[in-house]
């Protein structure tokens, strides 16, 4: 199935949290604080998509930066060289669905203030034959506090490649039903790094809510992991690193990813 726009708002909410602590800092050179910060992910049958932001202050509670606009953007599959065009205040688009190809190596560039921008990323294969032992998981009325398998997702991954896991509460938009009361309700969608593995094992605490669940299973890059796992997710403005980038002349990310889908009932 393919990756539906909604859920990659989803899939990306935690790495939004870490790719903005790309904001600016007292004592910091002109030179970084003026660089862009980049947001892209590409998916092949998608449009490419990309946005161009200024750093944020520590106390800018927005989502984003202000956008950078006027910008002529490329992206180049190798062969061919492709501009975007702005769509809104800072979002660049590419609307050929069928420019990205799995194993392609894509470079995205642009000029800002006399520098020259620019990342590169490969579209990974999409992941083959996720699947679940049962369709329905049942939850002991005592509460989320067994560890031992009540479920395992599978995949094939012979190469050991990279993987995260996305698990969406469907039921969770209005009035979900806690697992455990004696807990703070928890998202209802949430990210799970499979640490290059084939498989992932469910327990009773894997779940926040019971109801319906989307499980994606995407194929991602390392420049991916790098930002999800850095240690930036627990950053304060008294404890501020360098947050992990492949934007060169830049902060943020430009990757790629596959995506397949199951659904899982919990009760």
């Amino acid at each position: 199935m393919e990756i539906k726009n909604n859920l990659l708002k989803v899939t990306f909410s935690l790495v939004l949290a870490v790719l903005f602590l790309s904001c600016q800092k007292e004592n910091t050179d002109s030179t970084s604080v003026n660089l862009p910060v980049v947001e892209s992910y590409l998916t092949p049958g998608h449009p490419i998509i990309v946005k161009i932001s200024q750093q944020k202050s520590l106390t800018d509670t927005a989502q984003y930066g202000k956008p950078i606009t006027g910008l002529q953007v490329f992206v180049s599959d190798g062969t061919t060289n492709e501009q975007l065009a702005e769509a809104s205040a800072g979002s660049y688009t590419y609307t050929d669905l069928n420019f990205l190809v799995t194993g392609k190596t894509y470079t995205l560039q642009f000029k800002y203030q006399s520098l020259t921008v620019s990342a590169k990323t490969i579209i990974p294969a999409k992941p083959v034959n996720l699947a679940t032992q049962y369709d329905t998981v049942t939850i002991a009325s005592s509460g989320p506090s067994d560890i031992s398998t009540l479920d395992r997702l599978s995949w094939d991954n012979p190469g050991l490649l990279n993987h995260i896991l996305v698990f969406n509460c469907l039921d969770g938009s209005a009035y979900p039903v806690n697992i455990n009361s004696f807990t703070t309700a928890a998202n209802t969608s949430f990210e799970v790094n499979t640490n290059a593995a084939s498989y992932y094992n469910i327990n009773q605490k894997t779940f926040p809510y019971l109801g319906s669940y989307l499980v994606t299973l995407l194929s991602v890059n390392q420049e991916y992991i790098n930002l999800l796992t850095s240690s930036t997710n627990n950053a304060t403005s008294q404890n501020l690193s360098n947050v992990p980038t492949n934007i060169i002349n830049g902060f943020g990310i430009f990757t790629a990813m596959q995506a397949d889908t199951i659904k899982m009932e919990v009760n």
